[in-house]
């Protein structure tokens, strides 16, 4: 599930979710949904790049995405809230984007040097 959003430079196409059932894994859905969400993004809305969030603590997601042409482009401190939401129940999430070809000299995924607040996110 995705949507479009942003304005100028930030017009990207952004990854909500995606899910795939444990018995259909492996068979390369993930990746078609992914690929499916990018040309979206690209040839109906004209986006500079594709985004999405996953905690930093899901390296086999991480792993994934970074197959598929994503980077890290910026860590978003107590992104996510654990079960109870106290102060020190909360992770950081990696903000991974891919550029897609408006964006020529692929601007918008240089990684920046310093981590984000929640607060500070642009959409």
């Amino acid at each position: 599930m995705g949507k479009a959003e942003g304005q100028d430079k930030l017009w990207h196409g952004h990854v909500t979710a995606v899910t795939v059932a444990p018995t259909y894994r492996r068979l390369g859905l993930a990746k078609s949904l992914m690929n499916y969400l990018e040309n979206i993004s690209q040839d109906v809305y004209n986006c500079y790049f594709v985004d999405l969030f996953v905690r930093a603590s899901n390296s086999l997601a991480i792993g994934m995405y970074t197959k598929f042409g994503y980077v890290k482009y910026r860590r978003v401190l107590g992104y996510y809230c654990g079960t109870t939401c106290m102060e020190d129940d909360y992770e950081d999430a990696w903000d991974m984007r891919k550029a897609l070809p408006r964006d020529v000299h692929k601007e918008t995924v240089v990684p920046l040097k310093h981590p984000i607040r929640p607060q500070d996110l642009e959409w």
